[in-house]
């Protein structure tokens, strides 16, 4: 059975980066065609696809986010990390990984973590 689970700070000041962590077990994040990928969800709103690594390292960002984003791996830890810098209130929101298949669709999901950024 495939898990993920997001690690970090639940609370950020304003104009910090926030960085979160996901550990994969039950999958190499290295094997297969798959996208590892960071989801968001505001308070009230819907959820916000932010960015993927694929299984070969290729990185995608959301247009929207693309100048705030980082995301990276440590294939020795099986996992996949998020970096979102010049955080402001806005960036309030809970905060997933997932494993997205491709026609498979997000087969597999994280639990969420909450991220408050508030001075």
């Amino acid at each position: 059975q495939v898990q993920l689970q997001e690690s970090g700070p639940g609370l950020v000041k304003p104009s910090q980066t926030l960085s979160l962590t996901c550990t994969v077990s039950g999958d190499s994040i290295t094997t297969n065609y798959y996208y590892w990928t960071w989801i968001r969800q505001p308070p009230g709103k819907g959820l916000e696809w932010m960015g993927a690594i694929t299984s070969s390292g290729d990185v995608y960002y959301s247009p929207f986010l693309k100048s705030v984003t980082s995301i990276s791996r440590d294939t020795s830890k099986n996992q996949f990390t998020l970096q979102l810098s010049s955080v402001t209130p806005e960036d309030t929101a809970v905060y997933y990984c997932a494993r997205d298949g491709g026609n498979a669709g997000f087969e597999f999901w994280g639990q969420g973590t909450q991220v408050t950024v508030s001075s």
